[in-house]
């Protein structure tokens, strides 16, 4: 089922399978979320949920018992329930089933709410701890934005501009997926990352942390419009197109955990930047993104 927004000129829709927003646009029917495709990716929005980036050998132990679970977890394969919804807002909700148990041992109540604001749309993350036990997660958005947004520019006319000027190493992927030992000087004092498709095809993902900035910018080099992302409930922010693919698309990804690590435990509890919710706690996680 595809939920229709609107606010003012400002249209948007979200899909049940996923519980994403797959389209938002502006008062000149721009559109700015990737359509996905077979060539370089068919996502488009997905919610991760309850883990983000691969895990090692695609398994997670949880209290001394091995789970498998696909990369950036099951919550952008699964079919929400639309628990509210208005003229400019809907939230769907995803719960535990006996499918997600056999994955994931935990009850959670994961709601997200889209909604659209001036000039833009936010997106809450909601995770709710029905259970007994402490329930563990990671959850973040990978969220595909059209680059070039109009005719007749490119990929390499775009700029990421960070809110503060930065002094930041990227965490560099292996070839599995997993965050190496490996870092890249990709922030030398400066607020600016240029676009370039070369970067992606030999990095896969830029992947940073602990940025002064709560938000970023992705706009053309000669003052066009583009986005801004305020991400700042989130402690690491990553960026990614299709390696290798020359893809008309960026992907501004705030993360609240992160693929394993190289030579970590297996352990769900010892991940970076997991959550651990007491029994009845909630937990909530926000992110914009306006036009500019």
């Amino acid at each position: 089922m595809r939920a229709e927004l609107k606010r003012g000129a400002y249209t948007a829709a979200v899909n049940t399978m996923g519980g994403e927003l797959v389209s938002f646009r502006d008062e000149q029917g721009v559109e700015y979320i990737w359509g996905g495709d077979s060539k370089s990716w068919t996502g488009q929005n997905p919610n991760l949920f309850p883990v983000v980036g691969n895990l090692m050998d695609g398994k997670v132990r949880i209290s001394g018992k091995t789970y498998e679970m696909a990369r950036h977890g099951f919550a952008r394969r699964t079919e929400f329930a639309v628990a509210e919804q208005g003229e400019d807002y809907v939230v769907m909700e995803l719960r535990q089933s006996p499918e997600t148990l056999e994955r994931y041992p935990f009850a959670f109540v994961l709601r997200v709410r889209h909604q659209l604001i001036d000039g833009g749309f936010s997106t809450r993350f909601e995770v709710r701890n029905p259970g007994k036990e402490d329930l563990l997660f990671c959850v973040g958005a990978h969220t595909g934005i059209n680059c070039p947004l109009r005719a007749g520019e490119r990929f390499e006319d775009y700029r990421l501009v960070f809110d503060e000027t930065e002094d930041a190493y990227s965490l560099v992927p292996s070839a599995q997926g997993y965050v190496s030992a490996q870092r890249e000087h990709i922030l030398d004092c400066t607020d600016t990352i240029a676009l370039d498709h070369a970067v992606f095809d030999r990095l896969d993902t830029i992947i940073l942390e602990g940025l002064r900035s709560k938000g970023v910018t992705l706009r053309h080099k000669d003052g066009g419009r583009g986005v801004h992302m305020e991400f700042g409930a989130f402690p690491m922010v990553a960026f990614w197109t299709m390696p290798n693919a020359n893809a008309p698309y960026i992907c501004l990804e705030p993360w609240h955990g992160c693929a394993a690590v190289e030579g970590e435990t297996g352990e769900l509890a010892d991940k970076p930047h997991v959550i651990c919710l007491a029994p009845g706690g909630e937990k909530g996680l926000e992110y914009t993104v306006t036009v500019v």
